[in-house]
């Protein structure tokens, strides 16, 4: 039985991780998806590492979960036991939307179920016109709440696309995404995940302090007022100010010289 692996690559303070079981589309199992949540998890102590490319082997990003390994048992499992297969992708989510580093996920090929919601839960996305984007829950018979998509994808697309998305499970192609704010920009597929990694690798040559605050910001201000929000970026910008890096971008402009930035 082939089953994917995912394999990590650090490359100019960038970690690439590639999701490898192109024979069947890249599919999720019970333990990728425990090992993603683990990994994901542990970048907060992962200072050397900046960004994070999330691509898949081959000509696909991801097929979702994988019907011979999880969705069949699910099947035949005990409520506590679905409650803690649930719990844990979306664990997944939570994950990868609290380490620091900025993730950019290339997206080429099929890009469905868990899999659209890997790139979702990603920072940026860059597609191909070729790929496939669909959130399938609704057709093996479950709801479009699924790892937090009603929640994240309704800010990405919109209400009304997102209710469309989740309640067909119909495909998206990569024109569409793009249109509907889901890609940042289409690339071809030769040279997407060299573009992809060049962003990373851009966004990790910056003030990386800085990029984990938006982020972080980014994820709190979903549920603030608008006047508790401006106090709340007050405070994470006087944060910024304290930075190294600031001071290194003021002296830079000083001299007529791009910043080196280092992150403190």
């Amino acid at each position: 039985m082939n089953t994917t692996r995912a394999h990590y690559h650090v490359q100019n303070r960038v970690a690439t991780v590639t999701l490898d079981g192109p024979q069947r589309k890249n599919p999720l199992t019970f333990e990728l998806y425990a090992e993603l949540r683990d990994w994901f998890a542990d970048l907060k102590s992962r200072s050397e590492i900046k960004a994070v490319l999330l691509r898949g082997a081959g000509d696909d990003f991801c097929s979702g979960g994988d019907v011979r390994e999880i969705i069949g048992p699910l099947t035949s499992r005990a409520p506590h036991e679905l409650r803690a297969f649930t719990q844990m992708t979306g664990d997944l989510v939570k994950a990868m939307r609290a380490c620091p580093q900025p993730i950019v996920a290339a997206v080429d090929g099929t890009c469905v179920g868990a899999g659209a919601i890997l790139a979702m839960a990603s920072d940026l996305r860059f597609g191909t016109a070729r790929s496939k984007v669909a959130f399938l829950f609704v057709r093996v018979g479950l709801a479009g709440c699924d790892m937090g998509a009603c929640a994240m994808l309704p800010r990405i697309v919109g209400l009304g696309r997102a209710s469309e998305l989740l309640y067909t499970g119909r495909v998206m192609d990569g024109h569409e995404a793009l249109a509907w704010g889901f890609y940042n920009e289409l690339c071809d597929p030769d040279q997407l995940v060299a573009h992809a990694h060049d962003v990373a690798a851009a966004i990790a040559g910056g003030p990386t302090f800085a990029h984990a605050m938006t982020k972080r910001m980014l994820h709190a201000e979903w549920a603030m007022p608008l006047d508790e929000a401006i106090d709340a970026e007050a405070l994470a910008q006087a944060t910024c100010m304290e930075t190294k890096d600031f001071r290194r971008a003021y002296e830079a402009f000083v001299e007529k010289r791009r910043p080196h930035f280092e992150g403190d």
